[in-house]
Order: C-alpha cells, then structure tokens, then sequence
C-alpha cells in the first residue's frame, strides 16, 4: 500500500472532510433520501464536527477518509469511494485503538458493508437503538472490540 498519513484535523478542512462524507455517504447509504443528507450535512458542519477530535487521512497527497473521535469511542469514520479497499479504513481504526485507546463504534444497521467491516476487525454488537443520535428511524448498532 502506498503511504498513508494520518494528521489532526481543524475548521479549515471541514470543507474537505464533509466532501468525502457526503461521497461516502451517497456510495454506501442508501437508506438515507436527499432531504436526509443534506439535513446531516448541515449538522455535521454545524455540530458533529465540533463534538469530536478530528483525524484526516492523507493518500496519495489528497485527503481521503477521516475519523472523529469522542473518548474511546469512535463517532464518524468515512472513506472516499476512490479510496475504499486500500486499507485507508483500518489505518485509521488501528491508529484509534493505538494512540487513543478506542474501543467502541456506533454504526448505522442499515449500513451492512461498514458493519461487516467492524466485524472483521473485531468488533461485536452490544446494544442496538431504534433510532440515530438525531431521533430519526434509522437504527444505530453500539459495537466493542473484543480483546
């Protein structure tokens, strides 16, 4: 795999950070209508954004995933669909277990490729809610690392 670097991420790359969201959004959640992505969006750079430290990953000189940690947990992890498969994902997982001690992920149900990927890294189900953290019908499985 080429080089991927991984850097903190601040308000003057929000801009990059929500155009790789909403690609990897619009490739991976389906479930999701217009009306409902532009309404995260907002929220994202308005909110979700400032609630998280912020990691970008560097690839080939471009920003192409980032993940946003509160804690131990893991609260946003989005790769641009150019990017998927290059292990940009797990780089980013293992430097939140490695440097952060994370041990948790919520992820969308609906989302059966992000869940199959926490899967295969070790992650298990512990809790599901009917709802998304913005009280809308999409369920929310609560993961952990298995040690």
């Amino acid at each position: 795999m080429k080089e991927a670097i991984i850097v903190a991420a601040g308000r003057k790359e929000y801009e990059k950070l929500i155009t790789v969201w909403e690609s990897s959004v619009r490739a991976t959640h389906h479930f999701l209508s217009e009306n409902d992505i532009m309404t995260y969006r907002s929220l994202i750079l308005t909110e979700y954004f400032d609630q998280v430290r912020l990691y970008a990953v560097n690839f080939e000189k471009e920003v192409m995933g980032f993940i946003g940690i509160n804690k131990k947990s893991i609260q946003m992890l989005f790769i641009h669909p150019d990017a998927r498969g290059k292990g940009l994902g797990k780089t980013l997982i293992d430097f939140a277990r490695d440097k952060h001690d994370v041990n948790t992920v919520d992820v969308n149900e609906q989302n059966e490729q992000a869940v199959g990927f926490y899967e295969k890294l070790g992650f298990v189900t512990f809790e599901r809610s009917e709802q998304d953290g913005a009280g809308k019908p999409f369920p929310i499985l609560s993961m952990a690392l298995q040690q």
